[in-house]
């Protein structure tokens, strides 16, 4: 399945019950389809990228790719680069309300941290990464 129909089909499911964002639980299981995809592409295992969400960021090509994957199928990537306002718009669809103030306070710290890099793959990484260090209580990823 495309990266929209994903992003169509969890904006459906969840709109569809009434609510206005997912809960956690369920952007884990809607999460789990962009992670076995990324996981394949970039050749990379679980045991390199199942504690991200964790802060375990390993400083390796694949990884790097894997979480550019994960952004690009979240749609937050547009150009190449990685896009704030994508970002943000993710967030307020997406995310439940008690996680959208700090996701949107850990995007901003961060939105500068992407231009420092040329290759998507690092823009990603340490993108990432800075939002865990900024608010590792409230980091989602795949």
């Amino acid at each position: 399945m495309e990266r929209q129909t994903w992003i169509f089909v969890m904006v459906f499911a969840f709109l569809a019950n009434g609510s206005d964002a997912l809960t956690k639980a369920q952007m884990k299981k809607s999460a789990a389809a962009f992670k076995k995809k990324c996981m394949a592409k970039e050749n990379v295992t679980e045991d390199m990228i199942g504690d991200i969400e964790k802060g375990k960021f390993i400083e390796d090509k694949g990884v790097m790719c894997y979480i550019a994957c994960i952004y690009q199928m979240a749609n937050v990537v547009k150009n190449n680069k990685l896009s704030y306002e994508a970002s943000i718009k993710q967030i307020d669809i997406m995310y439940p309300p008690d996680l959208k103030d700090g996701a949107k306070k850990s995007v901003e710290a961060c939105k500068d941290v992407s231009k420092k890099y040329k290759d998507l793959c690092e823009a990603s990484y340490w993108t990432a990464k800075c939002i865990y260090e900024h608010d590792p209580k409230n980091f989602f990823f795949a």
